[in-house]
């Protein structure tokens, strides 16, 4: 017998962003889920919680879920592509900076899809969890750390950025916003040294010489 057919991945929305679903949005401004440098959404859907990812790399993406904004004891979910181009959804749980997977994986109705060089993915994970030290309540706030990079076989390795990004306060999944923040290459004049030197240099400029 032939195989069932797969349904296409359908494309993540961003008409949706801060009206019935959360989003964050890395990269170059105005960016969406396809060309963004890393995109995350959020929406509940009775007692889930359904997250989208997606990242302009061939091996994985992710977030993690944690107490503060440094990487350590965090709750992970990552979309893994392998070397047979799937993408897994997997679950792991940062020991130091370390991520250690964890066999106990919440993640379900999972699709995912590597195409354009991007690694795309889509699943749900349940709001409320018996007491388990990996995997977070997503009720509680919790801030949100965004990564992305290459795999080895079907194994995540470093992440591509030295600092990857992370939400500027806690997230709640009751509450939804579309926030954009600006990559390193689109910062380079909101930083305030940068501010302060342009004002240094107007004035010069300003004042002249006699």
């Amino acid at each position: 017998p032939t195989a069932p057919p797969v349904d296409p991945f359908a494309k993540i929305r961003v008409d949706d962003c801060g009206k019935t679903k959360g989003c964050f949005r890395y990269g170059k401004p105005g960016c969406n889920a396809e060309t963004c440098d890393y995109f995350l959404s959020y929406r509940r859907i009775g007692a889930d919680v359904e997250f989208e990812l997606s990242a302009d790399t061939d091996g994985w993406v992710a977030v993690g879920f944690s107490s503060d904004k440094k990487m350590g004891g965090d709750d992970v979910m990552a979309c893994v592509h392998d070397d047979n181009g799937r993408v897994r959804i997997q679950h792991f749980y940062n020991v130091g900076q370390w991520a250690k997977e964890i066999q106990r994986n919440p993640a379900r109705d999972e699709e995912g899809v590597f195409e354009n060089n991007r690694v795309t993915c889509r699943f749900k994970r349940p709001v409320y969890v018996p007491r388990e030290e990996t995997i977070v309540d997503l009720h509680l706030s919790w801030y949100y750390l965004f990564a992305w990079g290459p795999a080895i076989q079907g194994s995540i390795t470093r992440h591509d950025i030295d600092s990857p990004p992370v939400s500027e306060r806690v997230v709640s999944i009751y509450k939804y916003e579309d926030i954009f923040m600006p990559s390193a290459a689109y910062q380079t004049f909101s930083s305030p040294f940068c501010l302060l030197l342009i004002v240094a240099l107007t004035f010069y400029l300003l004042m002249g010489t006699p």
